[in-house]
């Protein structure tokens, strides 16, 4: 007879690329016999659901829950979440989000083992009942490094970092066909990822406009964001390329990032999203955060990391600049001439 694998419950919530980053610690927990259930909510379920990774994805509908606000119909809904949580009788849960967001969905999953790191913030740390060490202790360790230690700590190994996308339908591969149909097929494809949820993490608006002015020559330039993203990109772009904000899901913008030469992104989802894509190359500017930590982990000729080093307070890990006057003089570095020059060596070499 065939023995039951254990249950494992990974709560990971979000952002994007925090769910991103996870990948690799659900694929080694999945390939070493664990059935994989992964407690997400709306910023990372596209990546989630259907992910080779696991076995089942849960939503926890944060955003719906917060737009609400304290009400009967959250609680209710909240409640059902954890009695269908507990009803799967999980062997281990494991809180990567370490914040007080996640305490209670540990606390309550109903685990026999419940497994956080000592460095939880917010009083996470009360809802586990085994404590593993500091997971990021070493300053420059690669966050999807840090994240794999909770696979060591159940004695799995982790020499191979596994990355895994949901498949994208038929019908979306035409959407994109259809969106990029206008493109001259001749020229590489570069795509430009301008925005992020953190404003101390953007890059100076007229650096974009430098690299993009000297790179529309030779390249097509696809501009990729949310609607809300839509002055930013027209700032830089001028009316001149195709701006794809807002036109597209998660899934769909897997497919463009797959079909790019090159992706240029902030420290953001957009950027951790096509290092998952496996296949263009990524410029990461790093502003207010540090790139040994967050830059795309893998080949140092094709995932680069530029910034983040200008100046002495670098990098702060702060959303406000609290040194300078609020000028975020962290988002002038790095020069753009450095961003021009990898960009033409990244497609033209």
């Amino acid at each position: 007879m065939e023995e039951k694998k254990q249950k494992a419950l990974l709560i990971k919530l979000s952002s994007l690329g925090d769910v991103i980053f996870n990948i690799p610690l659900a694929n080694a927990l999945k390939d070493a016999g664990y059935e994989v259930t992964w407690l997400v909510s709306e910023k990372g379920i596209q990546v989630v659901e259907n992910n080779p990774c696991v076995d089942k994805a849960i939503l926890a509908p944060l955003g719906k829950w917060k737009k609400k606000g304290p009400c009967k119909e959250n609680f209710d809904d909240y409640m059902k979440l954890i009695k269908q949580i507990r009803a799967e009788k999980f062997d281990i849960a494991i809180d990567s989000q370490m914040m007080l967001k996640s305490l209670y969905w540990l606390l309550f999953s109903g685990a026999k083992r419940r497994i956080i790191s000592k460095e939880a913030r917010e009083f996470a740390i009360l809802g586990g009942n085994e404590w593993i060490d500091n997971i990021s202790y070493a300053p420059n360790s690669p966050i999807v490094l840090n994240y794999l230690k909770y696979a060591e700590y159940l004695g799995i190994k982790t020499d191979n970092i596994k990355i895994t996308l949901p498949a994208r339908t038929p019908e979306q591969i035409k959407k994109i066909d259809e969106l990029l149909s206008g493109l001259d097929n001749t020229k590489p494809l570069a795509v430009i990822a301008p925005a992020t949820t953190w404003p101390n993490k953007h890059w100076n608006k007229d650096n974009w406009k430098i690299v993009v002015d000297n790179l529309q020559k030779d390249c097509n330039i696809v501009f990729t964001g949310g609607p809300g993203d839509n002055e930013l990109i027209e700032y830089i772009n001028c009316g001149k390329h195709l701006n794809l904000a807002g036109k597209t899901n998660i899934i769909e913008l897997m497919e463009i990032f797959s079909r790019a030469k090159l992706v240029i992104a902030p420290d953001s989802g957009s950027a951790h999203l096509a290092w998952a894509t496996q296949n263009p190359a990524v410029i990461t500017i790093f502003t207010c955060t540090p790139k040994e930590v967050l830059a795309p982990l893998g080949d140092k000729n094709k995932y680069i990391a530029l910034g983040g080093r200008g100046l002495p307070c670098q990098p702060c890990f702060r959303r406000k600049c609290q040194l300078h006057k609020n000028t975020d003089a962290c988002t002038n570095f790095p020069n753009p001439k450095d961003v021009l020059e990898t960009a033409q060596n990244l497609i033209f070499s």
